[in-house]
């Protein structure tokens, strides 16, 4: 930013609008986050490569007092080019903050003003700007990998994401599993292909690979979901090609059923491997734990957000994920939904633009809720 003058959040916002990045590439973004952190005088540094950490330390904090709440927000942009119309579209044409990330940071950021404007606490705050979130291996799990947080006794890990199905002053909120773990699949199936005519000299691996997806479908169920994607047989009307190549993504919302599907997925390709003749190479790609909501976290968040005048409105379980699932499995974790009004749209596409209304209310409530878990 040209101007020395302190920014607000929304221009915080809008900056990293008009300037998104993709994951892993979030190295201005992080440059220009670390200049807005120097000049409210915050203790920061890099972190998971494009990612900032800033430390505020309470004055009422002891030596010998530990105690810490993470407050994150993701960092990184999406493949999309935008079509709105406003003077902070994206100007990196192909990339874009469809998915809400910049309020997520504008949100952080305005909740770090406010403790360093009202000091008077006891602990630390750790506002983390953590990048990669869209992609494996998730920015979440490089971030711990570099164990930043060990001598912390830290009280509770709090994310939120906007949310365009509830109306701007509106928190959602879902206590146990809500999120589901996300795994790549990648199947190739190699057979012997030639004549679509000469049925008998043929080891079929397309219709293998139809019955292999078929299969795969029949897996889908209440807390399971298996979508194929991607299917590639280069062949012709009388041509079986030698290889079929598929691919999709499986989420589950338990890590024992989570296996289980696993473990059935190898043993159905197996079985069709030795009816047709051909091999199936399986790739399963671990990708993000399930988030689970702290039950007590979200108890003492929903009861917070009334006290302040906030609409609240109880979730259901949600099968896209989010790389905040790394830190339930090592933290107490709250990640919860913040309203931008239906009139945003729909994330993930060219056009979603949340209103920016739901700034304050994000960082008021999040900067209560942090308060509360570092006095209790």
């Amino acid at each position: 930013m040209e101007s020395e003058k302190e920014i607000t959040p929304i221009e915080f916002r809008r900056h990293l609008h008009a300037h998104p990045e993709l994951s892993f590439q979030e190295h201005a973004t992080a440059a220009f986050i670390e200049e807005q952190l120097e000049r409210l005088g915050v203790e920061h540094r890099r972190i998971a490569r494009t990612g900032v950490l800033a430390t505020i330390r309470g004055s009422k904090t002891p030596d010998n007092d530990r105690r810490t709440v993470i407050l994150r927000a993701d960092i990184d942009a999406l493949p999309v080019t935008e079509r709105n119309e406003c003077p902070w579209r994206s100007q990196n044409n192909g990339v874009m903050h469809a998915c809400g990330h910049d309020m997520h940071a504008a949100v952080l950021f305005g909740v770090i003003r406010r403790f360093v404007e009202n000091p008077d606490f006891r602990g630390t705050v750790l506002a983390l700007f953590q990048p990669g979130e869209e992609c494996n291996p998730g920015g979440a799990s490089l971030v711990l990998a570099e164990k930043p947080f060990d001598g912390f006794d830290i009280r509770a890990v709090v994310g939120e994401h906007v949310e365009p199905q509830l109306e701007v002053g509106t928190l959602g909120f879902r206590a146990g599993k809500y999120m589901a773990a996300s795994d790549e699949l990648r199947f190739r199936i190699l057979g012997s292909g030639g004549h679509g005519a000469m049925r008998k000299q043929l080891k079929d691996p397309v219709a293998a690979g139809a019955e292999l997806l078929t299969r795969l479908i029949a897996l889908n169920g209440e807390e399971c979901v298996l979508s194929i994607g991607r299917v590639e047989a280069a062949g012709a009307t009388n041509i079986v090609p030698d290889e079929v190549y598929m691919e999709g993504t499986l989420r589950t919302f338990d890590e024992q059923e989570r296996k289980i599907i696993h473990r059935r997925i190898g043993n159905i390709a197996a079985e069709i491997d030795s009816r047709y003749g051909v091999s199936t190479r399986v790739d399963i790609s671990h990708g993000y734990p399930c988030v689970v909501n702290d039950e007590l976290l979200v108890k003492r968040a929903v009861t917070l957000a009334k006290a302040d005048g906030l609409k609240v409105e109880m979730l259901p379980l949600r099968t896209t994920a989010e790389d905040f699932g790394f830190y339930c499995r090592q933290y107490p974790s709250i990640f919860y939904r913040l309203g931008v009004g239906p009139e945003a749209g729909r994330t993930h596409t060219s056009t979603f633009n949340p209103d920016e209304r739901a700034i304050d209310t994000g960082i008021g409530f999040m900067y209560s809720l942090a308060r509360q878990i570092l006095e209790k």
